[in-house]
Formats: structure tokens, C-alpha cells, sequence
């Protein structure tokens, strides 16, 4: 069995296009997304008509649900663009999206963590502003009553895989389109992947256990930088651009 895992699109057509067409060379036949799909100053409308209607098995993230669960006039600066490109059709399947998943009985997808689409299950939050791999044990006890041998989150846009005392995985596939970003919540902190490419991962089931490959694709990354920066976003149209918010 092989498969893709995708997260963290944030309505960038160009780099979700790149992935697609990756995927497609690689002859891989599914594709399982762990949400924050369209939110961001990039081209909301064109990603959500790439993705509706596929059929591909998604979890909502943080942004997406923020596109649904408030009126828009207190939506934040990420919504608001991606809003006013949705259609409802577009909403509708948003509304239908679940927290979580179990894809083919062998992979738990959720966005965050099991219990919250805002945490971090992977990494832990430093006083100074930097993620910081969480301890095992934490990361155990989020996974507990799990069962499926894979695991797999997005939210922090960092391409990670633990493995836990007992051999399972938990993946986070990385960002397909969004390599760099900053919070002020709970205090100021940031991510910077160092490269702008749009990544994802495949997940190949082996005689010797669930293989990991984390691939990371060339599109106009440079393109989609100025776009952001023309609708306002200079700093995450630079992360976009390079990799760094700097």
C-alpha cells in the first residue's frame, strides 16, 4: 500500500498544482489532506475548485473552520481574502469536513492534535518564541486509544516523523504552500522552512514496517510571494518567496 499526505495548502494553487502533478508522475493513486486548505492572501477560489470534487479524504483545520464558525466582519487578515473568493459550494464542503479520519483503516489523520485543532501534538512552544520537539511521552499521551499503525497531523507546517515507544509513526507531511509563518498566540513566535518548495509525503507500507519518504517540489514559488505582497502580506509573501519571514 503507498499513499500521499498533503496539508497546509493556504490557498496556493501553484505549489497545490505541483504537488498534484508529483503525485500523479509518481503514479500514486491516493491522496489523504489534513486540512488548512484555502485561508491566505493567494488564490483561494482556484485551490478549492482543484480540490472539490476529488474526492480526496480531508480532515478541516484551524483556517478552515475559521471560515465557517464566525460572521465575517471579525474574521482575521488570513480568512478574509480566501473568503470573498469562496463560492457555496465551496462552503458546503468546508461545512462537511470532519475533525478527524481514519484513511483505510491503517493511517489516524487529524490537523493539530487529537484533542485540538490549534495544538501542536509534535512540538512544544519555548518561552522565547521557538517550537521545540515536544517530549515522547506527551506526544504518547495524545495518542492515546489510537490504534491505526500510522498517525498523521499538519498545523505547524514542519515535516516531522516520530516514532513511538511501541514502532507506530506520526507524520506531519510538512506545508504544501506555506513555508514560513508567525503567531502572536499565546506570545510571539514563529516557523521558517529555508526553502520555498511545496512539500508533502509518501507513506509506503514495507515487509519491515511503514516507509516515510518526505518530498519537497519546485514551482514559481516567486510568483505567489508577489501575489501575497500585493494583497497586503509583504512578510508572508516573502516566506513564500524564500523560506524565511527575515
Amino acid at each position: 500500500m503507498i499513499f500521499a499526505a498533503i496539508a497546509d495548502i493556504h490557498g496556493n494553487y501553484a505549489a497545490l498544482d505541483a504537488v498534484l502533478r508529483d503525485i500523479e508522475r509518481l503514479g500514486i493513486p491516493d491522496i489523504v489532506n489534513l486540512g488548512d486548505c484555502f485561508s491566505g492572501p493567494l488564490e483561494a477560489g482556484r485551490t478549492a475548485d482543484a480540490l472539490v470534487g476529488r474526492n480526496i479524504p480531508t480532515v478541516r483545520g484551524n483556517h478552515d473552520r475559521a471560515l465557517i464558525d464566525r460572521p465575517f466582519e471579525i474574521m482575521g487578515d488570513w480568512e478574509k481574502p480566501a473568503h470573498i473568493q469562496l463560492s457555496s459550494d465551496h462552503f458546503d464542503w468546508l461545512q462537511a469536513l470532519p475533525f478527524d479520519l481514519v484513511f483505510k483503516d491503517v493511517a489516524y489523520c487529524c490537523h493539530g492534535s487529537p484533542k485540538d485543532d490549534l495544538e501542536y501534538w509534535l512540538e512544544t512552544l519555548l518561552p522565547e518564541g521557538v517550537l521545540h520537539q515536544r517530549p515522547l511521552a506527551e506526544i504518547e499521551a495524545l495518542a492515546d486509544g489510537i490504534q491505526q499503525p500510522l498517525m498523521l497531523c499538519g498545523h505547524t507546517h514542519i515535516a516531522r516523523t516520530v516514532q513511538l515507544s511501541d514502532g507506530r509513526l506520526i507524520v506531519n507531511p510538512g506545508s504544501v504552500g506555506c513555508p514560513g509563518w508567525k503567531d502572536d498566540e499565546p506570545f510571539y513566535h514563529q516557523v521558517e522552512a529555508g526553502h520555498p518548495l511545496a512539500s508533502y509525503a509518501v507513506l509506503e507500507e514495507t515487509p519491515q514496517g511503514w516507509q516515510v519518504y518526505f518530498r519537497q517540489v519546485r514551482y514559481d514559488s516567486g510568483a505567489m510571494g508577489e501575489l501575497a505582497r500585493a494583497n497586503g502580506m509583504p512578510g508572508l509573501g516573502k516566506a513564500i518567496a524564500t523560506g524565511w519571514l527575515g
